[in-house]
């Protein structure tokens, strides 16, 4: 399996995990000049709009998935998540940045999901 491909079952496999716990998928691959997003979705028990970038690795030898999300990857995700509420007339709405980090050794993935992960990373 190449990096695409990986990448690819990773957000099928966190979009299927999102629909489980109750999240409402409202876009996928959002795509900007500025950036992506891989999942954007509505979490029906906060009321927020998240923006999800998903992180896949084959396994944990280099590093844990989560670890590959840069600062300067949440700038440009931050910058697109509100090209996004703009021109979905959402601007107002709460919302936030997860990390979902996949792991595939083994049988079962492992996933773990990070909320809020700009929380008190204020500038």
């Amino acid at each position: 399996m190449d990096k695409q491909e990986t990448g690819k079952k990773g957000e099928s496999i966190a979009k299927d995990f999102l629909i489980k716990k109750g999240y409402n998928i409202l876009d996928k691959n959002y795509l900007k000049r500025q950036g992506e997003i891989d999942i954007i979705a509505f979490d029906p028990e906060f009321k927020e709009i998240v923006f999800v970038e998903v992180k896949t690795r084959k396994n944990s030898n280099f590093g844990y998935p989560e670890e590959f999300v840069t600062e300067s990857k949440i700038e440009k995700i931050e910058t697109t998540a509100n090209i996004w509420l703009e021109e979905n007339n959402k601007i107002d709405d709460f919302w936030r940045i997860d990390i979902i980090a996949i792991e595939l050794s083994g049988k079962n993935p492992k996933i773990e999901h990070l909320k809020n992960i700009t929380q008190g990373f204020e500038e």
